[in-house]
C-alpha cells in the first residue's frame, strides 16, 4: 500500500515522503496512529497544500522535545524495591515504574519512550537508562534503584 507519511516514522522516512508498505502495517499502525494516510491523487494534492504547516508543527514538536532532553540529560530517578540481602530484586522495575518516577518529577514521559535494551532491571544499583522524547531525541538518564530489605 502507498502512503503519505505525516511525521518522521524510524526505519521508513520522513515528513511528506510516499512509501510502500505491507497493507497490514498500515491499516493498523500507520494510518490509527496519525503517522501516515493513504498515498491517493486527492491526499497528496491536500498535502502538499499544508506541506508548510506540517514541516512547521514537526519542528516545533523537535524543538520542544530538544529543551525537555536538556534538561532531562544526566538527570537521576531513585526508585525503591524490595530486595534480598545479594542485592536481587523481589519483582523487577519495569519502563512503566521508571516513567512514573519520571512524572513525579514534572516530566511528561510515557513508558513506551523508556528504552530498556537489557529487559527490566532486576539488580540493586546505578543503571543508564535512554528516554526517546521524539525520533530525532534521545537521551540518557541514571535509574538509581534503591534495595529494601524485606
Amino acid at each position: 500500500m502507498q502512503v503519505i507519511l505525516m511525521d518522521k516514522v524510524v526505519n521508513l522516512g520522513n515528513l511528506g515522503d510516499v512509501v510502500r508498505v505491507k497493507d497490514g502495517y498500515a491499516r493498523n499502525f500507520l494510518i490509527p496512529q496519525r503517522m501516515a494516510r493513504r498515498a491517493t491523487t486527492a491526499a497528496v494534492a491536500e498535502f502538499e497544500a499544508k506541506r508548510a504547516e506540517l514541516e512547521k508543527a514537526a519542528a516545533a514538536k523537535l524543538a520542544t522535545a530538544q529543551a525537555q532532553g536538556e534538561k532531562l540529560s544526566g538527570l537521576t530517578v531513585q526508585i525503591t524495591q524490595k530486595s534480598g540481602v545479594d542485592g536481587r530484586l523481589f519483582g523487577s522495575v519495569t519502563n512503566a515504574d521508571i516513567a512514573e518516577a519520571l512524572t513525579k518529577q514534572g516530566f511528561a514521559i510515557e513508558k513506551a519512550q523508556v528504552r530498556l535494551p537489557q529487559g527490566p532491571l532486576k539488580i540493586a544499583g546505578d543503571h543508564s537508562v535512554s528516554v526517546a522524547l521524539h525520533t530525532d531525541v534521545v537521551v540518557d538518564v541514571n535509574v538509581a534503584v534503591m534495595g529494601e530489605h524485606a
